[in-house]
């Protein structure tokens, strides 16, 4: 399983594959190791064992381009898709590396560990991309000075990155929504008519939030939310987001869906 996830990340980060193909690559990786922790949580709780443990992770967040605060966001949403908690240590405005500290299971941390270094190398690539795009676009149209366009640039990267973390997020909650309404790998019920107790995905799924929840809090009992950051870029955060929906998952996660074209924010 291993093997498969790494090679289909290989796949998604080769810079000959679409921005669409890329995505797609990313998100079968994201499904088959979800299934899989999904399908360890029900063998060992036939087994009579416990559940796993929550654990943490520090991952580390370039502050480079002043453009840090943007991308805790987005990942930060991208952890919480997975059922996570996180705090963030050292956001600053500065360039600097900050540490976003997640809370979670032992299998979700398992694929954040994976996924976020590939998901973080494919939305810096489309953020430069597409701002190199509008600003070229811009010199174009308008008579702007280097500064100006500067400004504009810094604007633009901010948003694309936070509506692009909005958007893969986004999808990766419908997928694991459509996992809780999944019947237990073991059958669907005795057949007697009778309204059963929840099990397999949705049993899990629920379970580890509550339990992440829990431990989060006891980690960090004084803990004050973020501020958010106030720079917005209207088509920044339109492009991102629509580069975050632009191609099928790899988990059936239709695009003009329910929930698909709604910015954050009500954009």
């Amino acid at each position: 399983m291993v093997e498969r996830v790494r090679a289909l990340l290989r796949m998604a980060e080769d810079p000959a594959v679409t921005d669409a193909e890329s995505q797609a690559f990313t998100a079968k990786a994201a499904e088959l190791m979800t299934r899989h922790a999904i399908a360890e949580a029900e063998a060992r709780a036939q087994r009579g064992e416990e559940a796993e443990s929550v654990s943490r992770l520090d991952f580390p967040v370039s502050g480079v381009g002043g453009h840090g605060k943007a991308r805790v966001k987005a990942l930060a949403g991208i952890a919480a898709a997975f059922g996570c908690q996180s705090a963030v240590r050292g956001n600053t405005s500065a360039n600097t590396e900050r540490t976003l500290i997640i809370v979670g299971t032992v299998s979700a941390l398992d694929s954040l560990r994976v996924l976020l270094p590939s998901i973080t190398l494919q939305m810096e690539a489309s953020a430069r991309f597409t701002a190199r795009n509008h600003i070229a676009d811009l010199r174009e149209l308008r008579n702007l000075d280097r500064s100006a366009l500067a400004g504009e640039r810094t604007r633009f990267y901010r948003s694309f990155i936070r509506a692009y973390g909005y958007a893969v997020a986004e999808r990766i909650r419908e997928f694991r929504a459509r996992l809780q309404e999944e019947p237990a790998a073991g059958g669907t019920g005795s057949g007697s008519g009778e309204e059963s107790a929840p099990t397999g995905a949705d049993l899990v799924l629920r379970s580890d939030v509550d339990r992440v929840k829990e431990d989060f809090q006891r980690r960090f009992p004084q803990l004050k939310p973020t501020r958010p950051e106030r720079t917005h870029h209207r088509a920044g955060a339109r492009a991102g987001y629509l580069r975050g929906r632009s191609a099928q998952l790899g988990m059936e996660t239709a695009v003009g869906g329910d929930g698909a074209g709604r910015l954050p924010g009500g954009e």
